[in-house]
């Protein structure tokens, strides 16, 4: 990585953390300012006292001195605790900000971004590396050392700038003080240098094992996980699984723990040599009467406070440097884009809901793979109608629902609304269009009413009525606080468990709250056995009224009710017409699963 490069990150990092809570950064950098300067008023005042009292100086100016000394240091320690206090509060606005600006990268994305694979690793990776204590916090944290450190440097050399004056201290000696400090600076260079390498080696080791861990503790401590663990006897299993990974990460970290303090203690025997030849210099200074009691205080202190100032400065450059691999990676992340094109046309509001969509010749395959999961399909359906989408696994029913709600753009061909490319609206306004049930369809530990309305605020006299619609009046009845009745016990201890029909039935109300103009199902009920599916669809489909229905199912039977039924097989689309239409066509796709489905419920036993 060049030094423009190094630059870069860091500038970035500190406007980042200026964005995310600007209390925090100035709180911090003036604390860290002067906390740097608040042993320098001892030293120097100090050093005027002794002076002082050697000189037989008047009780007044002992006084003075004496009066500065304790009053700076007094006022300095109020202005540290202060900005301390402010520093702490800037520091819960930023990890608030923070968490915040990971859940919106993660809404920002593409659906194709959210669906990688590799994104998911990466904003994995980033967040167990955030939370061990690298990249932007790990960047705070050296922040902070780097302003204390430069301002010690500044003060250390402003009081020990007269000591190169001194005549009683050969000038052999003074060069050979500034060697040594050259040396030992060195020395830690390359301590700090070896010793970061091989801790970011260790911690780029662990990585994966600490991805797994997190996410087996997730696991094994989520009450929804218990039944499992207790009837299956997994606790020895689990318990030896994790014990695998933990034993892992402690041999990799005594073995660095073990270098890098070998490491240390060649650094640390340099300093003390060098601090050792400081006294002997200012001692013999000090015989031949060239320099006061109150300087030899002085230098001493100062001389021992450059020393580790310009130490902590090398190191932490150092490691600034290093941790710039880790906020790149963090960066990378937030630098992902978005290369949906949002469109500029606005969707026309139409009172009649008079909408026509048509897939022209579309064909599709998912980022970085070679193979097609729908290809040359061209489909027209428009208001009020009812589509079911029938096919095996893997024919490509849910990858046409994908492309019809906008998550993906075609390959090749076009989708037309109204006979307009979709890509051409507002990709917020079309997305409004669609009410859509997904198979993996997710409800939140929210209240009831919020999870229908997918929002904070909602109408509860709409809510409770889509509730009913969707066959949840029951139950709802039964809730103890009605709409306001928290869903799972994730952060609250009185809330309820719904079932798996109970929460697809909530997922329906949803559904019915938008009221958008087309109604999507993908296999929302695949749980459930075919009677209850198909009921479920037959209900729905009374309740859509006007709108236009799409069905996904891959049990048949819950499809007769539909206007149209389109049928996928590896890709492409088949066959398409009525259910009686297509029975007729025996030796051709539908009628085959048909009876295939059929046999299970017609041969006897």
């Amino acid at each position: 990585m060049t030094i423009r490069e190094h630059c870069h990150i860091i500038s970035r990092s500190l406007r980042m953390l200026y964005r995310l809570s600007r209390r925090y950064v100035w709180a911090l950098t003036l604390g860290a300012a002067v906390t740097a300067l608040l042993p320098y008023v001892p030293i120097y005042f100090s050093a005027r006292l002794i002076d002082a009292l050697t000189s037989g100086a008047g009780i007044r100016t002992l006084a003075l001195y004496a009066g500065l000394t304790v009053g700076l240091t007094a006022l300095l320690t109020l202005c540290k605790a202060l900005l301390e206090a402010q520093t702490e509060r800037g520091k819960l606005e930023l990890d608030d900000a923070h968490e915040w600006q990971y859940a919106e990268k993660a809404m920002q994305l593409s659906y194709a971004s959210v669906e990688d694979r590799q994104t998911a690793l990466l904003a994995e990776r980033i967040y167990t590396e955030t939370r061990t204590g690298f990249n932007l916090f790990y960047f705070a944290g050296c922040l902070n050392r780097a302003v204390r450190c430069l301002v010690q440097v500044v003060a250390s050399v402003s009081l020990t700038v007269s000591f190169f004056a001194v005549q009683a201290i050969p000038l052999w000696a003074k060069l050979a003080f500034a060697g040594g400090v050259v040396l030992t600076l060195a020395v830690n260079m390359f301590v700090s240098k070896r010793s970061t390498q091989l801790n970011n080696a260790y911690a780029a080791g662990c990585t994966q094992s600490n991805i797994t861990l997190d996410r087996f503790f997730t696991y094994v401590s989520h009450y929804t996980t218990d039944k499992e663990i207790r009837l299956y006897g997994m606790t020895g299993p689990l318990s030896a699984f994790e014990r695998r990974f933990y034993d892992d990460i402690s041999a990799r970290e005594a073995k660095c723990t073990l270098q890098c303090s070998a490491l240390k203690l060649l650094s640390t025997g340099m300093e003390y040599l060098l601090r050792g030849g400081v006294y002997l210099l200012l001692i013999a200074g000090a015989l031949q009467g060239g320099l006061s009691v109150g300087s030899i205080a002085q230098y001493v202190s100062s001389v021992m406070l450059l020393l580790t100032a310009a130490v902590g400065l090398v190191r932490v450059t150092q490691i600034l440097a290093l941790n710039d691999t880790y906020t790149k990676r963090y960066f990378s992340y937030f630098d992902i884009p978005n290369p949906m094109y949002q469109g500029t046309l606005s969707v026309e509001k139409r009172d009649d809901n008079d909408y026509q969509i048509e897939f022209r010749d579309v064909s599709f395959r998912y980022p970085n793979t070679e193979t097609y999961a729908l290809r040359h399909v061209s489909l027209k359906f428009k208001i009020g109608e009812r589509l079911a989408v029938v096919g095996r696994n893997g024919s490509g029913k849910t990858t046409f629902i994908k492309l019809l709600c906008r998550l993906y753009d075609p390959t090749e061909g076009v989708i037309l609304l109204n006979g307009v490319d979709i890509r051409k609206y507002r990709y917020d306004e079309y997305l409004s269009l669609f009410s859509v049930v997904f198979q993996d369809f997710r409800l939140f530990a929210y209240s009831l009413g919020q999870n229908v309305a997918a929002g904070a605020n909602y109408d509860a006299t709409r809510a409770e009525t889509c509730l009913r619609e969707a066959g949840f009046a029951d139950r709802l009845s039964a809730m103890p606080k009605g709409l306001d009745t928290t869903l799972y016990q994730d952060y609250d201890p009185a809330g309820v468990e719904v079932s798996g029909g109970e929460a697809q039935k909530i997922a329906l109300a949803r559904a019915l709250y938008k009221n958008a103009p087309f109604i999507v199902l993908d296999e929302p009920t695949a749980a459930l056995d075919p009677v209850s599916e198909y009921e479920v669809y037959r209900k729905f489909s009374e309740i859509s009224g006007g709108k236009t229905a799409v069905y996904i199912s891959h049990r048949l039977a819950s499809c007769r009710f539909c206007d149209k039924i389109a049928v996928f097989d590896t890709g492409r689309l088949v066959q398409r017409g009525t259910h009686e239409a297509l029975l007729s066509q025996s030796a051709l796709p539908y009628a085959t699963l048909w009876h295939a489905q059929a046999q299970y419920y017609t041969d006897p036993l």
